[in-house]
């Protein structure tokens, strides 16, 4: 089944950091996976969004790199964490989306926040109006919009009036990150003229798969979640290694020769 295809039914789509997790999320089973930004910077010792002054962001060129090791890694369609599409500017994100479908991504997402405040809602307009000319065919573009998830003035039904605008502009997904609960989701799934996606993992949201799917919702991310869950393993093993000396952690580690098989598998 195609990327496209998923759309028409319910899937989940776990975000892998590095060609690794790909291949184990892969190979558990799901129909596609997605990328993380926030992941994938944090596994190159950078951070994402809400950046202090100064702090260094994660270059276009070094993410797409660790994009195309995922997709080349992946059995599986892979869905693009593409920011804000590296630039306010319709052509900078027509080019994003241009560099997405060349490293081999079945689809992307394109946000309205610059890492400070929303875009301009016409502005915003245009540049799903430039990712969708650039997108092809069979490029699933989802758009999504951040005025939930910042806790700005912004109203629920303001964000659904933005992201309806980005599908009547050529959005395939759409995307409201920041509503965890279940009325809400379903105000959006009633009040959205596209597929709806739904982020699990974000702040101390007790939401889980079935809800969403009773809910109606066609497609659920992770986001960073696994990504800052084994970090935060990382966090937990040092910890001990260093006040109790055990190593209880290493009793989940998958072992080194059912590894070195899957891989093995994935070449």
């Amino acid at each position: 089944m195609t990327f496209r295809e998923l759309h028409n039914g319910f899937f989940v789509m776990p975000n892998a950091w590095d060609a690794g997790s790909a291949v184990v999320l892969a190979d558990a089973g799901f129909a596609a996976i997605a990328t993380t930004s926030a992941g994938i910077a944090f596994s190159l010792g950078k951070g994402d969004h809400t950046l202090p002054d100064g702090a260094p962001a994660l270059s276009r060129e070094d993410m797409f790199a660790r994009v195309q090791e995922i997709t080349a890694a992946s059995a599986v369609p892979v869905n693009g964490d593409l920011e804000d599409g590296y630039g306010a500017a319709p052509e900078k994100v027509a080019e994003t989306i241009r560099l997405a479908r060349e490293a081999g991504l079945a689809g992307g997402n394109i946000e309205d926040y610059d890492g400070r405040d929303l875009y301009d809602v016409e502005l915003s307009v245009d540049r799903i109006v430039a990712a969708r000319e650039a997108a092809g065919p069979d490029f699933v573009l989802t758009a999504r919009t951040d005025g939930q998830l910042l806790r700005t003035p912004t109203s629920l039904q303001d964000s659904i009036d933005r992201a309806n605008r980005f599908h009547a502009a050529g959005a395939d997904c759409l995307y409201v990150p920041g509503v965890n609960d279940l009325e809400s989701i379903r105000t959006l799934v009633n009040e959205l003229a596209g597929p709806l996606n739904v982020v699990l993992g974000l702040g101390t949201s007790t939401l889980t798969v079935p809800d969403l799917q009773a809910a109606g919702v066609t497609r659920i991310s992770l986001g960073g979640s696994i990504a800052r869950a084994t970090l935060g393993l990382v966090r937990r093993a040092a910890q001990e290694l260093l006040t109790t000396g055990t190593i209880t952690f290493a009793a989940d580690q998958i072992p080194q020769a059912e590894l070195n098989e899957l891989f093995a598998r994935k070449q």
